[in-house]
């Protein structure tokens, strides 16, 4: 197991590598999209949580990822003695019309072959991605970890419909509407994976590149009025089941899995890492589940963090484990505090159970 810190967008600068070698990891899993743009409420501050009207703007279609730009960040990267993991999340703007089944879809499967090619030439060998029509929706944010420190959780249900030109909790354009995403069910949902993946992993295989599925977050049955695929774990074998490609794999976030109403976590953590299908592990705690759950400390929520540890040290994970979210402690630097705090935890669990 490695020890990794994941950043945003903004945050793939000379200071935050330099915070996470500080801090002990060897990978970085960062973001490309901006979900902070033209975001409104949503801040740059910590995770993004937006409103109805999603995080923010969608990046600009015609420019997908350069490989010289990917090139340029494993570079700087490699300065401070870090690799880039994985990338995480396809900008909405490049593949919305696969998750929507829209007409552009050929063109935006021909987006993600290249982006994916791009990556793999830069030297990345994985990238995350959601594939969800309403995206990570309904978050709430307020004083729920220990000693009233600000974390985000859930509150009930969120099912007001998504106004058009909105997919994946991002906007596509400038305006929204007049009307609502057109309806889908769970079935059709599922057909549009099987065409992404069917589509997608043989290039990613020639690319060396795997594609890690997040579950759903929240993973409730609806969100916003639309499906979901990954709200119970036992669903993650039917995504594996869609194809045998070893680039069909995991993006394994114990949070969300937690928040799920059903299913054995530590089971499915044996289960998934020993059909090795887990390439990278968000490593958040939580207290309670959907609809209402909130986040806490990685030592104080309802996960055995070192049980999972042990699991994952068993079967053999080689794989890097990050601070998913964390909450903000009470001082100058309320993310960097927070993120330290779990690193810490992290690095001294990993380097416990390989003692043994």
């Amino acid at each position: 197991m490695e020890l990794g810190l994941g950043l945003y967008r903004h945050q793939l600068t000379d200071e935050h590598f330099r915070f996470a070698a500080q801090a002990g990891c060897g990978a970085l899993v960062i973001h490309l999209v901006d979900y902070f743009n033209q975001g409104g409420p949503n801040t740059a501050k910590d995770q993004p949580t937006g409103d109805l009207a999603g995080w923010g703007r969608a990046g600009d279609p015609g420019k997908l990822w350069e490989e010289e730009d990917l090139r340029d960040i494993v570079r700087r990267a490699q300065k401070y003695g870090l690799r880039i993991a994985a990338i995480e999340n396809f900008d909405p703007a490049h593949w919305s019309d696969v998750l929507l089944d829209g007409p552009c879809k050929a063109e935006h499967l021909d987006n993600l072959r290249t982006i994916i090619r791009r990556v793999g030439a830069a030297g990345i060998p994985c990238i995350g991605y959601n594939f969800s029509l309403a995206g990570v929706a309904g978050r709430v944010r307020g004083p729920f970890a220990r000693g009233g420190a600000e974390a985000v959780g859930m509150a009930g249900p969120v099912d007001d419909p998504i106004q058009q030109g909105m997919v994946w909790n991002m906007r596509l354009g400038d305006k929204l509407g007049p009307g609502t995403m057109p309806p889908c069910t769970s079935e059709e949902l599922w057909r549009r994976l099987a065409d992404f993946l069917a589509a997608v992993l043989p290039v990613a295989e020639a690319s060396g590149v795997v594609l890690a599925a997040h579950p759903d977050d929240p993973p409730m049955p609806t969100i916003r009025a639309t499906p979901r695929l990954v709200y119970q774990p036992q669903h993650y074998q039917k995504l594996i089941d869609l194809s045998p490609s070893r680039a069909n794999q995991l993006e394994y976030c114990l949070g969300s899995l937690a928040e799920m109403t059903g299913g054995d976590l530590y089971d499915f953590t044996d289960r998934y890492s020993q059909q090795d299908r887990i390439a990278y592990v968000h490593f958040r705690n939580v207290r309670g589940k959907v609809p209402s759950y909130k986040e806490a400390f990685v030592d104080d929520g309802d996960i055995d963090m070192l049980r999972i540890v042990r699991i994952l040290h068993r079967n053999g994970f080689k794989g890097v484990l990050i601070p998913d979210h964390a909450p903000q402690m009470a001082c100058a630097a309320p993310w960097h505090a927070g993120m330290a705090f779990a690193l810490g935890y992290m690095r001294a669990a990993m380097q416990g159970v390989a003692q043994k």
